[in-house]
């Protein structure tokens, strides 16, 4: 019973995870397009009055005047004044509001311009010997070291972070959907991961 409950709760995290950052995203989205709308009424209402334009063109130039302000947002930002003048905006404003980072690195992972960090599945060696633990990589850094998650079964949201050397981290090439399901299921369909390990390194 006690699994059967876990495996609820953490298919219904699992869900939450994948769609609170698109909803959020739409609602964003939808309030900036009404946003855009009311600043436009009369020009589109004076379009529409004539009969040169239909309601849904008068949609469609509001996406695209969305498009253009993020399209030259992101032109300014490559410039270096533009870099400073955002870095400054964050560091000093943004950063202060309740959430903000939350919420970007949200969207950021949700575009693609960060990596999840449940992206990369990987067995490790914590202890430097020949035991094996189920791991996500979720940073990797300049002196070689990585920065993995080590989930524990059957709630794969609750674990241990570790930083391990590059040569106790062996990524496999195994899905983090199959991963989550093994994390679930205590360890039971982990013969994919350890025969990824096998694999790579007899290729080794």
């Amino acid at each position: 019973m006690n699994r059967i409950k876990a495996f609820i709760k953490t298919s219904i995290l699992g869900g939450l995870a994948v769609i609170l950052p698109a909803i959020f995203l739409i609602l964003i989205f939808r309030w900036l397009f009404n946003w855009i709308t009311d600043i436009i009424q009369p020009f589109t209402n004076l379009m529409i009055a004539k009969g040169q334009f239909q309601e849904i063109v008068a949609d469609v130039l509001v996406i695209t005047i969305i498009l253009a302000v993020c399209f030259l947002v992101g032109v300014v930002i490559k410039t270096k004044v533009g870099q400073f003048i955002q870095d400054n905006l964050e560091n000093r404003i943004l950063q202060l509001a309740p959430g903000y980072p939350t919420i970007k690195s949200v969207v950021m992972q949700f575009i693609g311009k960060k990596k999840s960090p449940f992206s990369s599945v990987a067995l490790v060696q914590v202890f430097g010997n020949e035991t094996l633990m189920t791991a996500f990589i979720t940073d990797t850094h300049e002196n070689g070291r990585y920065t993995v998650f080590v989930p524990t079964g059957p709630n794969p949201t609750s674990g241990l972070i570790f930083h391990l050397q590059k040569k106790y981290v062996h990524p496999v090439n195994v899905s983090v959907e199959e991963t989550m399901r093994s994390v679930i299921g205590c360890g039971a369909g982990s013969t994919n991961l350890l025969d990824a390990f096998e694999g790579r390194t007899t290729r080794s």
